[in-house]
């Protein structure tokens, strides 16, 4: 007998399949702890998907800690109640079966690891805050389609150190460089990521967020990582750093996904891939009043903005006589530009920066 909590929105009327998240607990927690630090409902409402928090079993091995992942001798294996779940609300609600997703903070991270390693074929992206990928996951790790990632990440994490963790010689943890280099590989990325300083908008949380970007991989999957520098075990928004809100980095991350990669992508041959890269980008990034775009011009292309609620707040058309967009009447955030279905996010900047 499993427990879990399951939200369903005002806005689902049951006609058209829905996305589905589940949001995991660390280890120790239960329902109401995650629901307390990380509440997606809202952002459910707003976006029109199902939201599940599942909760862990007490580990006798751990003093009956609440623990997604058991400590050897036991026979739990968490994966197949997520899968067994999806299939029970999979029968009574209306779910999208390209668009699972998971997340996860601390060992509920770990879990949302495992996930994305052993049961691929059901999810296609996840977010995770506080936790870097257990060697237990990475050796059995079998990816079967290019998937998304988010970390979330504190560099003075000290219950999970951003730098792995190693003990008398046995590696327990993977670094966070070790883990976006596999799933770079995995996904066929750039090898080197981009790197943007993110608005210090909240200037006495001790922290700072730099988001490092793996893009043009496979089925035009991107790796995100938001390394929150001088951060710690936190789930940033709730506590810790606030310059972000980490419940909704995740949703407006994950949701451009589906088992097939990107939604839209246009899919190019490896050896294509630079030169659509250089056919389709944005400077400077952050910008201030003004955003070039760096585009291959045959005929003219609209262009829509987009919150990262999902709103559009402004449309135009971008030609060879006119390849810059004016931001002036934009606040100061971050944004999604859409243009022939290609997806990239920009930061509007303060005049102060």
């Amino acid at each position: 007998t499993r427990e879990y909590k399951i939200y369903i929105p005002a806005s689902y009327v049951g006609n058209d399949p829905v996305p589905l998240l589940f949001n995991f607990h660390g280890g120790g927690g239960d329902i109401a702890s995650q629901v307390a630090i990380a509440d997606m409902r809202s952002i459910a409402d707003t976006a029109t998907f199902i939201l599940v928090y599942p909760q862990a079993l007490p580990d006798p091995n751990d003093g009956g800690s609440t623990n997604w992942l058991h400590k050897d001798p036991t026979n739990v294996d968490d994966v197949f109640f997520i899968d067994a779940l999806i299939d029970a609300i999979s029968s009574q609600y209306e779910i999208d079966n390209n668009r699972m997703y998971a997340c996860g903070y601390s060992l509920g991270g770990e879990f949302t690891y495992e996930l994305a390693c052993r049961l691929n074929e059901r999810i296609a992206a996840v977010g995770v805050v506080a936790r870097t990928m257990g060697t237990s996951a990475f050796n059995n790790c079998t990816p079967s389609h290019p998937t998304g990632i988010l970390t979330i990440l504190g560099t003075d994490d000290f219950i999970s150190p951003y730098d792995g963790l190693i003990w008398d010689g046995i590696q327990y943890y993977l670094s966070a460089d070790e883990m976006h280099t596999y799933w770079a590989n995995y996904n066929n990325t750039n090898s080197t990521p981009s790197i943007i300083q993110l608005p210090n908008s909240n200037t006495s949380d001790g922290s700072t967020v730099e988001l490092h970007t793996w893009d043009d991989g496979d089925a035009c999957v991107s790796i995100h990582h938001l390394k929150i520098i001088g951060g710690g075990h936190d789930w940033p928004g709730s506590f810790g750093n606030m310059d972000i809100d980490a419940s909704l980095e995740i949703w407006n991350y994950v949701s451009q996904y589906d088992l097939s990669g990107l939604i839209n992508c246009i899919t190019t041959s490896t050896s294509n891939k630079l030169e659509e890269k250089q056919q389709l980008f944005v400077y400077p990034n952050p910008a201030n009043n003004l955003l070039n775009v760096n585009i291959n011009i045959s005929s003219n292309k609209p262009y829509q903005i987009y919150t990262t609620t999902g709103k559009l707040i402004n449309s135009g058309v971008i030609d060879s006589s006119n390849l810059s967009i004016d931001l002036t009447s934009l606040k100061p955030s971050m944004y999604f530009l859409v243009i022939e279905k290609r997806v990239l996010k920009f930061i509007k900047m303060d005049h102060s920066f």
